[in-house]
Parts: structure tokens; C-alpha cells; sequence
């Protein structure tokens, strides 16, 4: 390796890519084309990166295992920036192995922090956990480091585990201070005020009010009879009752819940429930027998009493009863939330990180588009959706995720 490549590689690394390009700007050798790439990429133009680190990849001799293996990392940070999650993750752990293999610990560690991220970001978060195990905090550099920790913190988010995700996050900005980039150090603490955000409400008695990330764990974490209306579940100590396949049932337990002590007019219920219609014979009969189904969910949890005006729900064991909600009602908040981390998304990553069909997904855009909550650019498969950071609004750190405690 020449030494301009050496220098611009060193300024790399230390999040320089100005200093990179003013060493390689002007070469097309394999190595050059690389670290323009990489430059190019820090510096936010990541179609031209793109080009640079595929036409590198390919003027690099097969012999040059270590050399093309780094290149197809950089292609996967580039596309997890981009919010292209249709990249091939085969290819980045074939690149991870080559890396290993061949002694580049550092690259190896950034390809799975790489691939864990993406897996956060999808919402396997076991898998995302797994991978991160398999790597040794001590052989890393600083900057791994940082990202291990972030994708930590973010794991213990989506667990809803307020203490190791602020400890995970001191940890991320300690390494990236160490580090000295000062981009990854912006990245971070953008990503730990999510502790101080809403991340839901708390609804009763005539109140409705926000709690952040350790309001929530102190609710899941009580004795009360938690209707989660952020997941469609139902729980109380260590049991849990899932209905996000059943939005009737749900939506009759979550009004009686918000009523709770008191009870509920048929009437309420069933436009609550059966999406405003006029109660007639028909409505109160189908309210009787989802009401019998809605008994049976709640077996040994609650019961759902008859009376005078209409049901009540009376919890068996718990004293209390806590309604969560999101802390924004929306029909598309999934959605809303995956774009509020301020990035541009393309639909198709949309669909695979909230688990919906692309079209489903293409529908719920052009509603939103429509009410300007969200505003698109590009054309054809560049097209990317973006919307301004909403105050108040949980980063995609939180969706979708695991049931705590399930």
C-alpha cells in the first residue's frame, strides 16, 4: 500500500474525509476508488459512493479477498444509511467471515454491528442480541465499540429497560469520545433522548398523561392490570394476553379500561368497537357474544360484569388498572414512527421493517401525503418518504419490538 493510500485510509478512520479525498481524489487504482467511496459516503452523497465502492469492488483482483470483503461492508452501511434494507444480508456475513478469517477484527466487528443494526431495525431483536454476544468488547477499536453500545442501548429499548439502555448509551458516548468522531458522537446523543421522550400515556380516572421509557417499565413493572393499547395486549404479573389479531375484543377491553372503576353504555361500546355505527338489536347481539369471547381472553385476569347502563371490567387479583396508549393516535403510526428517526425511507424498506405488504404500506403513505404528514422525492426506485422530527413521538427505537416480559 502507497502512502497516500495509507494517510487517506488513517484520515478515514479518524472521520476525516475531506483530508481522505484531498489524497485519492484524482486516482482510479481499486484502493482509491475505495476510500473515495468511503469519503464520499461521510460526506452524505451516497448514490456517488455507491458507485465508487462498486466499481471498486470490482477492480480489486480476486486474490484481494480482504480488500473486495471491505468493500461490500461499506455497501451495507451505505444501504442501512439509506434506509435500503433489500440489500442481501448473506453477502454481509460472507464479507464478515472473510474479514474474520483473514485476521481484520475491526471490519469483521463492523460488519456485525452492521447486520445487528439492521436486524434492530426490522425488529428481530434476539437475533440482533445473538449476534452481538459473538463479539469480544476488548478487541475492538473505540468506534465498534460505540456502535456495539448503541445497538445495545437500542435492544433495552425495544425491551422496554430504561437502566441498561441509559447505561448502554454512556458507554456508546465514552467509546465515541474516544474515538474522536464527531459525527458518531451526534448520532448517539440524538439517539439517547429517546429516554426522555414520550413513549406513551397514561390513561384513567379522568387523566391522560406522557411517560417516558422508565414511566412505562414502572407501569409494566407493576402489580396493576396493564392494557398495553401500544402492543394490543393485556398483561398482569408475568401473564400476558395477546389480542393484536383481535381489534374488536381489544377495543371493547380498551374502552371499559379507560372507564375503569366505572362501566361503560352499550351504547359507547358499541361505537366504540363496531367503528361508530348506530346501536340497533342486531349491534347488541353481536356486542353479547364478542363480550362472551372477551370473558374467555380475560380468564383469570379479569371479569367483565354486567350492569345497569352497560359492562364494567373488575380485574381478579390487581388493585389498579393502567391503560397505555401511544403517544400518538394514528392509524399510520407505525409508520410515522419509523420516519421520525429523520432519515428517508423507500417504501419497500418500510414494508420490511414493519412487517406489512408494500402495498399496504404505498396506501398508508399516500394518506398520509395527502393530510402533509409526510413528503416524498425522487423517482422510481430512488423514491424515498421523509417527514420533519415530530416533538413528543418515539424514535423507531421502539417499534416494532418484542412484548417485555412475554
Amino acid at each position: 500500500m502507497d502512502s497516500l493510500i495509507t494517510a487517506a485510509a488513517r484520515a478515514l478512520g479518524a472521520g476525516d474525509p475531506l483530508g481522505a479525498l484531498k489524497r485519492v481524489a484524482l486516482r482510479e487504482d481499486a484502493p482509491a476508488l475505495a476510500l473515495r467511496g468511503i469519503a464520499m459516503a461521510q460526506l452524505g452523497d451516497l448514490e456517488r459512493a455507491k458507485a465508487l465502492l462498486k466499481a471498486a469492488g470490482k477492480a480489486f483482483h480476486a486474490r484481494e479477498a480482504i480488500a473486495r470483503a471491505r468493500c461490500v461492508v461499506a455497501e451495507a452501511e451505505i444501504a442501512l444509511v439509506s434506509r435500503d434494507l433489500s440489500w442481501q444480508p448473506k453477502a454481509l456475513e460472507a464479507a464478515r467471515r472473510v474479514l474474520e478469517a483473514q485476521g481484520d477484527g475491526a471490519n469483521a466487528a463492523h460488519a456485525a454491528n452492521l447486520a445487528a443494526r439492521r436486524l434492530l431495525l426490522i425488529g428481530q431483536v434476539d437475533e440482533a442480541e445473538r449476534l452481538l454476544r459473538q463479539l469480544d468488547l476488548r478487541q475492538l477499536p473505540p468506534a465498534s465499540v460505540a456502535v456495539h453500545q448503541l445497538v445495545t442501548a437500542g435492544i433495552a429499548v425495544r425491551r422496554v429497560q430504561s437502566g441498561p439502555a441509559r447505561l448502554a448509551f454512556e458507554r456508546s458516548l465514552a467509546a465515541a469520545r474516544q474515538a474522536g468522531i464527531p459525527s458518531l458522537l451526534a448520532e448517539i446523543e440524538a439517539d439517547a433522548r429517546v429516554l426522555d421522550e414520550p413513549a406513551a400515556r397514561l390513561i384513567g380516572g379522568g387523566a391522560d398523561r406522557p411517560l417516558n421509557l422508565a414511566g412505562v417499565e414502572k407501569v409494566l413493572g407493576s402489580d396493576a392490570l396493564v392494557v398495553d393499547a401500544t402492543r394490543n395486549v393485556v398483561r398482569q404479573s408475568g401473564s400476558i394476553v395477546v389480542l393484536a389479531t383481535r381489534p374488536v375484543l381489544f377495543a371493547l377491553l380498551r374502552t371499559l379500561a379507560a372507564a375503569w372503576p366505572g362501566d361503560v353504555s352499550r351504547a359507547q361500546l358499541i361505537a366504540e368497537a363496531f367503528r361508530g355505527k348506530q346501536a340497533d338489536e342486531s349491534h347488541r347481539a353481536r356486542l353479547r357474544v364478542e363480550m362472551g369471547r372477551l370473558r374467555s381472553e380475560l380468564s383469570g385476569l379479569a371479569e367483565i360484569n354486567a350492569t345497569m347502563a352497560g359492562f364494567a371490567l373488575a380485574p381478579v387479583e390487581a388493585s389498579q388498572v393502567a391503560l397505555l396508549a401511544p403517544p400518538m393516535e394514528d392509524p399510520h403510526a407505525g409508520v410515522l414512527a419509523l420516519l421520525a428517526d429523520g432519515e428517508a425511507w423507500a417504501s419497500s424498506a418500510l414494508a420490511i421493517a414493519l412487517g406489512s405488504s408494500p402495498r399496504t404500506v404505498q396506501r398508508a403513505l399516500e394518506q398520509l401525503a395527502a393530510a402533509g404528514k409526510v413528503q416524498s422525492f425522487g423517482r422510481g426506485r430512488a423514491l424515498r418518504w421523509i417527514t420533519p422530527p415530530m416533538p413528543g413521538f418515539p424514535t423507531a427505537l421502539l417499534l416494532p419490538g418484542p412484548l417485555p416480559g412475554g
